[in-house]
């Protein structure tokens, strides 16, 4: 053979060689190494079915459960072997039109491909339930699938015990190595955030044989390879259910917040944010309605205002002044104040007080008394001994901090605020350099850049009971078995204030806080048979520079010699602390020492409290405005319907005018109805009603 021809021979079977070694190399990269067509082929014969186990339940210190698990129903779809379904009369059983359902199909397979299968409408009603369970024998491909969903049997607690909701392709992007697939729910907010890892359980897989048409033929392998759900643990909170309830009913149709800690533990008792909602509402098939209506209220029921929101604390903040200013020796428990109206220390009559004559430290305390205070501040701040302003805003920060103040005290709930304690450099920043303590005098009151969380000033109050120690505030007391322990371990740490500050000094501001309930600022809502020492507060505050009505602020503990409760209350915008805050801690403290509110009078009080409404002026006029509107919209709405429905009949009656047949005098007459459907005079009959239908319709849209 000429060696031109070996040449191209040997070519030849190279190429062959290298398409073979191309055909092969493919087809074990199909059969071997890709996961697409393995999963395919694993969907075309074997239907995997998610079991989704039940939440951990929670429950309060007496083992009442706040939240249980209720059984609900997904539709769930996969859309390979859903194609040439009836997809109208679904749409019609789902009361949406196709192109939604063209939509979501198109969001399924992008989401979590054609193969899987994925939940098309969650949370199906009772009655949606019972339409599609007759009918979705028609719709191949389609399931229902059972899915364990909260329900609260007491109805409180929403703002702490937070929601749950179905994954998105955000979150699954952020927690991509935690386990969740679309389809799957997740603690959003609240403890059901916190505690996600212990509650949600883990889910389980059955596996089933299908045939060429897509029919469950069995169990595959006999189950060999199916796993079990595992249920979550169960939490116990500190929280006392029935405290709870009683808090929540005395803030109906106010602004503002409760927090009650149990100063030898830390832990809550209650947490009350008003407004707030029945958290069955963000569950079942209306859950997106309700949540968009929520989302729109201008009193945002859906904020914590426990721990998210921050105020200046006012005259609770006193308390923590007069500590520091004994500790740090400006003054003694005889030391007292003149008051002629105002503090004139700084030549401007500012802070007013309401109470003119002579205070020491008990007497200011129980009278809330602005210019003992404005004068203890100052002298802290004056001090030779720190050299300047700078150096001795510093120290008392640093009092101040150990009592829980100017940080996060890490309770065991998302979304915690620090609120404030202002530093030097902001001062400097204002007021240059050579910034005073007459700069910062509002301070001394708990008004100026000081802010705290209602979370914050109850722990103070407990700070107070205890003589100079907390623990941090938390809701969670033990998990079911031991798996989590360790995440409760720092709510065991005891924190204490600055040791050197002896037992007098607390003594000495806990005799005035019993004198405010005695005599003083708060004496109106003193709790028969149980000493309570309290302070009130009122703040100032502005709305968009606008001045506002003063916010109520009222922090106590009892009983004093054997503190069990601490409470602090606010109600935005409500006037004096001891007119509104007050009485609500005060029922607040007899529930929960005495288990019960026994006397007549008391009771009376609770409901007078509760239908009293201070929901702020300006959120009344949104509201107000937000009303208006919807009815304006429904009346609209209603007026188009009715003008719609009487055209149709009219076009109805016209038709049948129209459309009446010519018959001979001996002939029966044919209403259209009866016609036969070739008859000439019944196809011109229908064509003249939809047309004018059409016409008149398009006229009244339009």
């Amino acid at each position: 053979m000429p060696v031109f021809n070996q040449s191209r021979s040997r070519v030849i079977q190279i190429l062959f060689g290298v398409v073979f070694i191309i055909i092969a190399a493919q087809l074990v990269n199909l059969q071997v190494f890709s996961k697409k067509y393995k999963l395919q082929a694993e969907n075309n014969a074997i239907y995997r079915k998610v079991i989704y186990p039940d939440r951990g339940i929670i429950f309060d210190r007496k083992k009442r459960s706040l939240l249980e698990n209720s059984i609900m129903f997904d539709l769930v779809v996969t859309p390979s072997e859903a194609r040439g379904i009836d997809t109208l009369a679904l749409c019609n059983l789902l009361e949406i039109d196709t192109a939604e359902y063209k939509k979501r199909m198109r969001d399924i397979i992008f989401k979590n491909t054609s193969v899987r299968p994925s939940v098309f409408e969650p949370l199906l009603s009772q009655e949606l339930y019972a339409r599609l369970s007759e009918n979705i024998y028609k719709f191949p491909g389609f399931e229902l699938s059972e899915r364990s969903v909260r329900s609260y049997p007491l109805h409180i607690g929403a703002n702490f015990l937070g929601y749950t909701a179905e994954v998105n392709p955000a979150f699954l992007a952020k927690h991509k190595d935690e386990g969740y697939e679309m389809g799957d729910y997740t603690g959003m907010t609240g403890l059901e955030r916190t505690y996600e890892k212990v509650l949600m359980g883990q889910r389980g897989i059955k596996r089933y044989i299908k045939d060429n048409r897509s029919r469950i033929q069995g169990s595959y392998e006999n189950g060999l390879f199916d796993t079990a759900a595992i249920a979550g643990k169960n939490l116990y909170l500190s929280l006392d259910a029935q405290l709870q309830a009683l808090g929540e009913k005395l803030m109906t149709n106010k602004v503002g917040s409760i927090v009650a800690i149990d100063p030898k533990t830390g832990g809550i008792l209650c947490m009350v944010s008003a407004p707030s909602y029945d958290p069955n509402y963000l569950t079942g098939s209306e859950r997106s309605k309700h949540f968009n209506k929520l989302y729109k209220d201008p009193r945002l029921p859906l904020l914590n205002r426990a721990i998210y929101t921050t105020y200046s604390p006012g005259s609770t903040f006193k308390t923590v002044v007069g500590i520091i200013g004994l500790s740090e020796g400006v003054i003694n428990e005889r030391f007292s104040v003149v008051c002629n109206g105002a503090f004139w220390g700084c030549g401007n009559g500012r802070p007013k007080c309401l109470d003119k004559g002579t205070f020491n430290l008990t007497t200011a305390i129980a009278h809330s008394d602005n210019t003992y205070f404005a004068t203890v501040y100052k002298r802290i701040l004056d001090q030779p001994r720190y050299g300047g302003a700078d150096s001795a805003l510093k120290v008392f920060n640093t009092y101040a901090y150990t009592f829980g103040l100017g940080h996060k005290l890490g309770i065991d709930l998302p979304g915690e605020q620090p609120g404030n304690l202002p530093v030097s450099s902001y001062y400097r920043k204002i007021f240059g350099k050579n910034w005073n303590s007459c700069n910062v005098i509002s301070n001394a009151i708990g008004q100026g850049e000081v802010s705290t969380t209602v979370l914050q000033l109850a722990n103070v109050m407990a700070t107070i009971a205890n003589k100079g120690w907390y623990y941090t505030p938390h809701m969670v007391d033990s998990i079911e078995g031991n798996e989590f322990d360790d995440l409760l371990v720092r709510f065991k740490e005891k924190h204490f204030t600055d040791r050197e500050i002896p037992d007098s000094v607390y003594d000495a501001v806990q005799n005035g806080m019993q004198g405010v309930m005695e005599y003083g600022t708060g004496a109106a809502a003193q709790v028969p048979g149980i000493v309570v020492c309290g302070k009130t507060g009122t703040v100032q505050n502005y709305y968009h520079g606008v001045a506002q009505k003063d916010h109520a602020f009222f922090g106590a503990f009892a009983p004093r010699n054997n503190p069990k409760i601490a409470i602090a209350v606010l109600c935005e915008n409500a006037g004096f602390g001891a007119q509104s805050a007050a009485p609500i801690a005060s029922l607040m403290i007899e529930q929960y020492l005495k288990d019960s509110i026994p006397e007549p009078d008391r009771k009376q009080k609770v409901e007078e409290i509760a239908k009293l409404n201070l929901i702020p002026a300006r959120m009344r006029a949104e509201m107000n405005r937000l009303d208006s509107i919807k009815m304006k919209k429904e009346e609209e709405e209603q007026n188009r319907q009715n003008i719609q429905e009487q055209i149709l009949d009219s076009t109805s009656a016209e038709t049948t005018m129209v459309t009446q047949p010519i018959v001979e005098p001996t002939q029966k007459p044919q209403s259209p109805q009866e016609l036969p459907d070739n008859h000439p005079k019944s196809w011109m009959a229908n064509l003249i009603t939809t047309e004018h239908k059409k016409k008149k319709i398009t006229d009244i849209n339009a």
